[in-house]
């Protein structure tokens, strides 16, 4: 080999190592390049996921702050001729909403062919199948007309209950215009059912409504602090740790916030319902605000009150909703709140919900002159004294003192043996058939007052007015309408009573009103 080939090789040799390693470099340079766009990748989109999460908590905390602002946006009102059903056809069952009539030609061969008809033996399996499938075509067909019959019944059914939930619709329409207590419930069960709130909020509620005093009474079950204020500020992706960790709420944070929501909940209910109402029917709404816990002390299920309000309508449709800190106008309305919802310290309800079943108060006449209940407005004075002593005694009070009053009614004077909570109490019982004006719970405060009484209980056979009940507001008098009296008797003292005036009752003057 000559030394002219030899140096050539190696160069060629050379050239060859340099281009590999060349190409080596080149790779390596990639993979680097692809690992750090990998790693800058990755990092990208867990900072996307960071990104996101923390949207999320803020798109989550603006929807708490503007559950007022949202209510008030919308209108409230149902109108119930939107909820009139129509016969739909998709609403049969599947094996009735579309049945086809059967087709002969599938099941009956055709005629044979000329040159078919030569062959042996061809006519008679044709006649054989021809019957064949004439037997299984009438078969088909007893099956069809009997699933027709089916079809038409089930379709008749649908008609016939679509027609009746379009007259109970009717009928409610009817009940409402005159005011029916429990057309006015279904009707504010409605509106809030039909009132968007966030996921966590359930739409659990109970409604009563006092006729005598035009009084809508609710018990509403909001969510915990847990369930509905996120506990995080704002989260962050740690490149170090290749991990995402959140900056949490103080508890301080979280607790303003859920009373801010519950604020908000309790205004927008309250608005959504005299919003609703335009036939003015709602005059006073009295609202209970409830949570459903597990007591870390004792684990059991509690149903603590967390707020209790009752307002106006013509005091709550002079605010100014829109502009209102919540908090600051609950206050306002003196409205009952826990010190600590988020610890479950309950209020008391400023009326029992169960007190305001209409079943107490909308008795039918034929019922009502057949059934041995006593009628309240029968009575005589002494017995309507000793059926409200009893009562009041059955409910804890120690009655010590007791006089007729000058309407025929009952004043007592009680005492509550409760440490630090009890105390004297006075009493009183008014038969009346209107409404009680504010004049008689004026009176029954001066008394309070005047005997250093802890509290005053005016109880009625009818009803209060808006003024009795803004009297009222925030003083230590309870105020008990003849439903709610009717309830207590049957709870406390096992009397099954019926409250049914005279048609020549006359109520003093005095103390008739708003």
């Amino acid at each position: 080999m000559s030394r002219g080939f030899s140096s050539s090789f190696l160069k060629a040799a050379r050239a060859a190592a340099r281009v590999q390693a060349a190409q080596i470099r080149e790779q390596e340079r990639q993979r680097k390049a692809n690992a750090i766009r990998a790693k800058q990748d990755y990092a990208s989109s867990r900072q996307q996921q960071v990104d996101q999460e923390n949207q999320n908590l803020a798109d989550k905390i603006t929807e708490l702050e503007s559950i007022l602002k949202t209510g008030l946006a919308r209108q409230p009102a149902v109108k119930l001729n939107t909820l009139y059903r129509r016969v739909d056809q998709r609403e049969l069952p599947d094996t009735l909403k579309y049945i086809t009539q059967p087709d002969q030609s599938a099941f009956v061969p055709q005629p044979l062919s000329f040159f078919a008809n030569l062959m042996p033996g061809s006519r008679k399996k044709h006649e054989l199948a021809v019957a064949s499938g004439q037997t299984a075509y009438s078969a088909a067909m007893e099956d069809f007309e009997a699933l027709k019959i089916q079809r038409e019944n089930a379709l008749k059914e649908l008609e016939k209950s679509v027609q009746e939930h379009n007259q109970e619709i009717n009928r409610l329409q009817a009940d409402l215009d005159a005011g029916d207590p429990i057309a006015v419930k279904i009707y504010s069960e409605l509106v809030l059912a039909q009132s968007p709130y966030p996921n966590a909020f359930s739409q659990e509620v109970r409604v009563g409504f006092i006729s005598e005093s035009q009084q809508l009474v609710l018990d509403l079950r909001v969510p915990l602090m847990k369930d509905i204020v996120p506990d995080a500020e704002r989260v962050k992706y740690v490149k170090a740790q290749d991990a995402i960790i959140s900056t949490k709420k103080t508890e301080k944070t979280q607790q303003a916030l859920y009373s801010s929501v519950i604020a908000q909940s309790t205004l927008r209910t309250i608005y959504e319902l005299f919003k609703a109402d335009a036939r003015c029917h709602i005059q006073i709404i009295t609202l209970n605000t409830y949570v459903i816990a597990t007591d870390p002390s004792t684990g059991n299920v509690v149903k603590p009150y967390i707020l209790s309000i009752r307002v106006v309508r013509d005091e709550f449709t002079g605010l100014q909703l829109e502009a209102v800190d919540p908090i600051a106008c609950l206050k306002r309305l003196k409205a009952s709140v826990s010190r600590s919802a988020s610890e479950l310290i309950p209020v008391k309800p400023i009326m029992d919900i169960n007190m305001a079943d209409p079943r107490f108060i909308n008795e039918q006449d034929v019922l009502s002159t057949l059934d041995t209940r006593p009628n309240l407005m029968s009575l005589s004075p002494g017995e309507f004294e000793s059926l409200i002593t009893n009562l009041f005694q059955a409910m804890g009070l120690d009655t010590k003192l007791t006089q007729a009053s000058r309407d025929g009614g009952v004043d007592c004077v009680a005492f509550d043996p409760r440490p630090v909570l009890g105390g004297k109490v006075i009493v009183q019982a008014k038969r009346y058939k209107n409404t009680v004006g504010v004049s008689a719970v004026r009176d029954l405060f001066g008394t309070v007052h005047n005997e250093g009484a802890s509290k005053g209980i005016l109880v009625t056979t009818s009803g209060f007015g808006k003024a009795a009940y803004s009297f009222a507001n925030e003083k230590p008098i309870e105020l008990i309408t003849g439903s709610n009296l009717l309830y207590l008797l049957r709870e406390h003292a096992g009397v099954e009573a019926k409250i049914e005036p005279p048609d020549d009752w006359i109520d003093p003057l005095l103390d008739i009103g708003g």
